[in-house]
């Protein structure tokens, strides 16, 4: 194996690969170092232990809440449900190892080269890999893109010891479940995994110390999540944060601070932790060779560059949103960048955000509270999923399609939705955002119908005071 590279990568996350193989492509000699096994490296936390295995499982949560709720009614009549939650997680793992497999595959198809071990910055063009054994060596290179990804985080009180506290990890593994299970945080890891657990039969309790469900999205959204969730016999508190856990107890025994500052004890047999993540920076020698690094994150510009020359950073390590796709679109920019042909910056003004939960949540640019913030003039447009028919034959009628514009000019400024698979209608406003496009040139195409996307375009209609179906 040469010990020259042009770039080399550290992480195989969805960040990570996508850079090397894109570099890779542009005829730089590349190399991607991963220190995780096959099945939690290459692929990294979204392939092994995050987005795909809980997406497999929110698929058969969806199937299970179906069958009970609507299969009579669409003229399914289901013998009783039984459930097998071990199932559910042997095929999500089954996804898992086809799509790291995959991945291996294409970085040996695109000639990256694969070196197992640790990596760190020992310098100005080069790279120290410490092998499971130990044993050190240096590999040069012009240029180093960190993509070491993140990990779960949690508090003191409610550290994670695999049994009674766990993480996402923990709980996409599963093999037993409890009867009664408490979820701290609902952010748009909390919410997915209160709609598997429920689906399957679990009482769940969702704690969130903030305002709403999905705190970080219109209010709107969260609120009317929490309606729907309320209705499928999800216990929601929001404003709520958790103060102690008796582990000894029997059940154990969560004390929660309510809103008005009265304690409540709530009796679980599980908590599961989901208040978010923090980076992978301790042990790169990021600072000791002068690369900035802010409140963990490595510091970035548009192109994905620090502050020192030839050392890049993508992914969740270089700072919010902490989302796979920001990695994987980061990480073409840098290798771009970094051959000389990039045409595009990274505009983090225009990136979708989405919870796959049921019904689900998408976003993409600004709310209008934000617009105005900005200087705009804003008008808004809201459509209803329930006097939409695609809606109706799914069975799938809650929710609503919200979307924000220039008063004057029309350019459509962002779009807030909550409904059955409004993941797939983001893009759409996305591209508008890029575009620069207006309400008028989006219900200037004709939308197929029946369709979910019609849904944004009955919105735009709205918002020009043309509504249609309403």
């Amino acid at each position: 194996m040469s010990e020259t590279y042009d770039v080399v990568v550290v992480g195989a996350g969805p960040a990570g690969y996508v850079c090397a193989i894109r570099a890779a492509q542009l005829g730089l000699r590349t190399a991607c170092v991963e220190s995780g096994s096959y099945e939690g490296g290459l692929g990294g936390t979204c392939l092994n232990w995050g987005c795909i295995p809980a997406k497999a499982l929110l698929e058969s949560a969806a199937l299970a809440h179906n069958l009970q709720h609507h299969g009579a009614r669409m003229g399914v009549k289901p013998v009783e449900v039984e459930y097998d939650f071990p199932a559910a997680v042997k095929r999500s793992r089954i996804i898992t190892r086809k799509l790291t497999a995959g991945v291996k595959y294409l970085l040996g198809k695109n000639r990256v080269d694969i070196v197992q071990g640790r990596g760190r910055l020992a310098g100005a063009g080069r790279v120290a890999v410490e092998s499971e054994d130990g044993e050190t060596r240096e590999i040069a290179t012009r240029n180093v893109v960190f993509a070491t990804g993140s990990v779960m985080q949690t508090f003191p009180g409610f550290e994670l010891d695999g049994e009674k506290v766990i993480g996402s990890r923990e709980a996409l593994g599963l093999q037993e479940l409890p009867a009664k299970m408490a979820i701290v945080g609902a952010g748009f890891v909390g919410v997915e995994f209160a709609d598997v657990f429920n689906a399957f039969g679990v009482e769940v309790t969702l704690i969130e110390a903030l305002d709403t469900l999905v705190p970080f999205e219109d209010p709107e959204i969260g609120n009317a999540l929490e309606r729907s969730f309320r209705k499928r016999g999800i216990r929601n508190l929001t404003n709520t944060r958790v103060k102690h856990l008796d582990r000894d107890a029997s059940p154990m025994v969560l004390t929660v601070v309510n809103p008005d500052g009265s304690e409540t004890a709530e009796e679980t047999d599980l908590v599961l932790m989901a208040v978010g993540r923090r980076p992978v920076t301790e042990n790169l020698d990021l600072e000791k060779n002068g690369v900035a690094v802010e409140d963990g994150f490595i510091r970035i510009d548009e192109w994905c560059r620090t502050n020192q020359p030839g050392v890049y950073a993508i992914g969740d390590v270089a700072g919010q949103p902490m989302l796979a796709h920001v990695g994987s679109h980061e990480g073409i920019v840098a290798a771009e960048h970094i051959a000389g042909v990039a045409k595009h910056p990274m505009t983090y003004g225009n990136i979708p955000s989405v919870g796959y939960c049921h019904p689900e949540v998408a976003s993409i640019g600004m709310s209008a509270a934000q617009a105005e913030e900005a200087g705009h003039e804003v008008v808004t447009g809201k459509y209803p999923l329930g006097a939409h028919g695609r809606a109706l034959t799914a069975e799938s009628a809650d929710g609503f399609v919200k979307i924000v514009a220039d008063a004057k000019y029309g350019e459509v400024l962002g779009v807030h939705m909550i409904g059955h698979n409004v993941s797939e209608l983001v893009a759409e406003v996305g591209m508008a955002r890029e575009l620069e496009a207006t309400l008028d040139e989006i219900v200037g195409h004709a939308h197929a119908h029946p369709s979910m996307a019609e849904a944004v375009m009955e919105a735009a209609f709205a918002a020009l005071g043309r509504s249609i179906h309403m």
